[in-house]
């Protein structure tokens, strides 16, 4: 079950609303029709969902800390069209344009006797099962599709190639994306609430159930807030990994999280700010027993310095007073982005 404040929950057609290339997008599900997953996927359509970044309780989200998530002004769109042979032909382009994978699936030998290619076909074919337990009568059809997915992002910027494909797939196939997330990648599920959802969101687990709320997220200082990458991808599961290895009295961290998250919030000068970034990383850092990001590369940098999601790579959130971009650059990071341009 998920909480939402009233409103707030975005359906498939707000979702979509915004994609000037929808055609004839999938409807909502009719439960007194059996037939309805087929009768959708017999139509071209769009889907897309949003990257993501979480602002504050890296790691602890997964324990119930209360978070601070926003949604990206980039992300990933999936488009089917319906083909004659029984057979997927699934081909992803990056942001440039250029294919960076590419597979074909016989659908009726999904489940029982294809062999992957490699690691992303294996991935791919967990989704795509975990969505046709959920829904039996996905691609429960003689007939194909052709697949195409367009990122609109860089992959190693680590905004949720994964998580924007999982959401896409759970609109394609009419089902619960949190549910789909559950039974493939787990996690806590702030980055599918981020793929939904088009303005700052908290974001808590009660019970492993979510609880969204949608928040305004506009300080005066927010001029002054950037991001910027580390040159290096993160591999969240290893990261998740790291932290169920090492944490220690996670309930105590977690009410303090949940208070910094509760003032990010409402902050209105930057220095408070930057001292809520600098206590958030000091109780993270003992948690995990990890160096934080500005001690190991930027001890010299005047402002503040945030580690986002598993730390050690992908963006970190940056607060200085001037215009950091020159600094970052010197060092050798020159993908420097302004909160504004990001955050949707």
């Amino acid at each position: 079950m998920i909480r939402t404040d009233n409103r707030l929950r975005l359906s498939k057609e707000e979702q979509l609303s915004s994609t000037t290339e929808n055609i004839n997008h999938l409807t909502t599900v009719n439960s007194k029709n059996l037939n309805s997953n087929n009768k959708a996927a017999t139509e071209r359509s769009r889907s897309y969902s949003n990257g993501k970044l979480l602002l504050t309780g890296e790691y602890v989200v997964l324990d119930g800390a209360l978070s601070l998530a926003i949604p990206t002004k980039y992300g990933q769109s999936l488009s089917i069209e319906p083909i004659e042979a029984p057979k997927l032909i699934w081909t992803s382009f990056d942001e440039s344009g250029q294919v960076w994978f590419q597979d074909e699936f016989i659908i009726k030998q999904m489940v029982t006797s294809l062999t992957p290619k490699n690691d992303i076909s294996d991935r791919l074919l967990q989704i795509l099962n975990a969505s046709k337990k959920l829904s039996p009568n996905f691609l429960n059809t003689d007939s194909g599709f052709k697949v195409t997915t367009t990122l609109d992002f860089p992959r190693h910027w680590g905004l949720g190639t994964s998580s924007t494909l999982l959401n896409n797939i759970a609109q394609w196939a009419l089902i619960d994306a949190f549910q789909l997330l559950k039974q493939t990648f787990g996690g806590s599920g702030y980055d599918i609430a981020c793929a939904q959802y088009n303005t700052p969101i908290t974001y808590q687990l009660e019970n492993s159930n979510p609880i969204i709320k949608q928040v305004v997220f506009n300080p005066p200082f927010i001029e002054n807030l950037y991001f910027v990458h580390l040159n290096k991808k993160q591999n969240s599961r290893d990261g998740i990994k790291h932290y169920h290895d090492h944490k220690e009295n996670s309930k105590s961290a977690i009410r303090e999280i949940n208070a910094i998250t509760a003032q990010m919030t409402t902050c209105d000068t930057l220095n408070h700010f930057k001292t809520l970034m600098f206590q958030h990383e000091t109780i993270i850092s003992k948690l995990t027993k990890q160096t934080p990001v500005k001690n190991l590369l930027f001890n010299d940098f005047k402002g503040a310095i945030k580690s986002l999601g598993a730390w050690g790579g992908d963006f970190v959130l940056v607060a200085s007073k001037e215009n950091p971009t020159e600094y970052f650059k010197e060092k050798g990071f020159k993908t420097v982005v302004p909160y504004k341009e990001m955050a949707l």
